[in-house]
């Protein structure tokens, strides 16, 4: 785990988190076999919350932005890779999908480009998904991912989520000098 990273996590989470994160990775080491009942946890930073979800509720807790895969665009964009120029594949995307639905796919995705999702897309769910499959299956101890939820940051612009994965080498043996203020 990267230094800052990790200190930060040391500072940030109480005994009873420690506890829990350690629990954890017990359970995932007794897996025998994936499934959607693995644990991922999320950190809160700003309430100071660690949850556990198991691996089919994520897409509900944490809904990834899908607005650059609406079928009007990943279409307006294959036809520009293929050489269209970009009137031409616009009005094929019209003629296609209609007028009206390109138009809300770019609202929605100008929205979201706007607003932010905290980078959280459905290109780097589905490589969390792939990524704890393989770890799951080839990894020895396991390791657990942990989701660090972005906080928005002073200048008033999002940090992206950040995903940790940690092992019982990352379980630090001296917690006692824990910091509350920072």
């Amino acid at each position: 785990m990267a230094e800052s990273i990790f200190g930060e996590l040391v500072l940030s989470l109480t005994e009873r988190q420690w506890v829990e994160l350690e629990q954890r990775l017990v359970g995932l080491q007794q897996r025998d076999q994936w499934n959607g009942d693995l644990p991922i946890l999320l950190l809160d930073r700003c309430w100071l919350r660690l949850t556990t979800l198991r691996v089919r509720d994520l897409l509900l807790r944490l809904p990834p932005d899908i607005s650059r895969d609406a079928p009007e665009l990943a279409r307006y964009r294959e036809l520009r890779t293929t050489g269209h120029p970009s009137w031409v594949a616009q009005q094929i995307c019209w003629d296609d999908f209609g007028a009206q639905a390109c138009r809300e796919a770019l609202l929605r995705f100008w929205d979201a480009q706007d607003c932010g999702n905290s980078g959280w897309t459905l290109e780097r769910y589905l490589h969390l998904i792939r990524d704890y499959r393989r770890r799951f299956q080839e990894q020895r101890p396991r390791t657990l991912p942990m989701l660090v939820l972005a906080r928005r940051d002073r200048r008033g612009g999002n940090e992206h989520h950040r995903l940790l994965w940690l092992g019982p080498d990352d379980i630090p043996t001296d917690r006692s000098m824990r910091h509350t203020c920072h």
